[in-house]
């Protein structure tokens, strides 16, 4: 049995060659990439500059990704909403839609689980599932602006999954999300985020894109990051620093260092102390993390007194400094936490039903 194509995770020059090779002309694939990425079409049959007949045969040609909300949970506190979105494969997928003064924001996710076993992350409890294709990438975008009605100006890959594990499929959403026949969104309004795959963040560097790398730091030495972040095990911190400089040096663009304050474990003056003699050198903005605290972990968040300290002191030696604006902590804040309880209450109330 032929595998179906995945026709939205086709850029339109590939989509170009593909209907080409079915006898199409390209202005053929030119309309259908535009119900896809521009009117954000939920299937073939919305596509209605196209023949009926040839749209039947588009569904027994191609897959088509349209995402549907299954949960959705909205903030009382400041509007974010949490959105649960099933997968054709029966796996869920969170995002997070926020609205700021400079825009909408949506958090994506990149992969179903994840397997770098960081210790304060929901998203990684129950390991890696697999990879989300481009088109699941970006129908968390598209589902959100059409539930939504507004558009989405600003994209971060910081949802569930380690994005530079998904190298090959992150690079083709780019692609597709920043196309000035799509979306268009601006490469530099996009953030992806990393744990620290140094191979990885060296090979994102030589594609000299103008998108923000944030790397999930959140501690100064080897030794504590070991103690909160596997991957630690095997990249030093002395060879992520190379790779930041490296991707400064390729692409001009400031990186971004995520520093999670965990109580009691990296939030001391002597770690202020050691981060500014790691960004010092770089050219960088820390955004520090209250951390989201989740129950199946110990680790509690910084109280308001160290953040603040902590945040200090880096100011008073020249490190660009903010404190991460916290949203939507009223609904399942914490990546992975939302789809860590339906996965759980769908598989109890099966086990009922046996």
């Amino acid at each position: 049995m032929q595998v179906k194509k995945d026709i939205k995770s086709l850029t339109l020059e590939e989509l170009k060659k593909e209907l080409a090779a079915r006898g199409e002309k390209a202005f053929r694939a030119k309309q259908m990439y535009e119900w896809m990425h521009v009117k954000l079409a939920e299937g073939f049959e919305e596509m209605t500059n196209l023949s009926k007949s040839f749209r039947e045969q588009c569904g027994e040609w191609y897959t088509y990704t349209s995402l549907k909300a299954v949960q959705v949970q909205e903030s009382r506190i400041d509007g974010t909403r949490k959105y649960l979105f099933e997968l054709s494969d029966g796996n869920v997928v969170e995002s997070v839609w926020m609205k700021y003064k400079h825009g909408n924001s949506v958090c994506i996710s990149s992969q179903v689980g994840c397997r770098m076993g960081c210790r304060f992350c929901a998203s990684t409890l129950d390991g890696l599932e697999r990879n989300l294709l481009p088109s699941e990438m970006l129908d968390q975008i598209y589902a959100i602006t059409r539930l939504t009605g507004e558009r989405v100006s600003n994209v971060v890959v910081m949802g569930t999954g380690e994005p530079l594990d998904n190298y090959d499929n992150l690079l083709q959403f780019l692609q597709i999300l920043t196309d000035e026949n799509g979306l268009n969104i601006s490469q530099r309004n996009i953030t992806v985020s990393t744990c620290g795959l140094v191979p990885r963040m060296r090979q994102l560097a030589e594609e000299r894109l103008q998108i923000t790398l944030a790397l999930s730091l959140h501690a100064t030495t080897d030794e504590k990051r070991r103690r909160l972040m596997p991957i630690a095990n095997k990249y030093s911190i002395e060879e992520l620093m190379d790779a930041c400089a490296y991707y400064f040096s390729c692409t001009g663009r400031r990186i971004t260092f995520e520093y999670s304050l965990v109580g009691g474990v990296n939030d001391t003056q002597e770690d202020a102390e050691e981060l500014i003699e790691l960004a010092k050198p770089l050219c960088c903005h820390v955004n520090l993390i209250p951390v989201n605290p989740i129950k199946e972990r110990d680790y509690v968040q910084s109280d308001t007194r160290h953040i603040q300290g902590f945040k200090n002191k880096l100011e008073k030696n020249k490190i660009n400094v903010t404190i991460r604006r916290e949203m939507g902590r009223d609904i399942d804040g914490a990546c992975g936490q939302l789809r860590r309880r339906h996965t759980k209450e769908t598989a109890s109330y099966k086990q009922d039903e046996i």
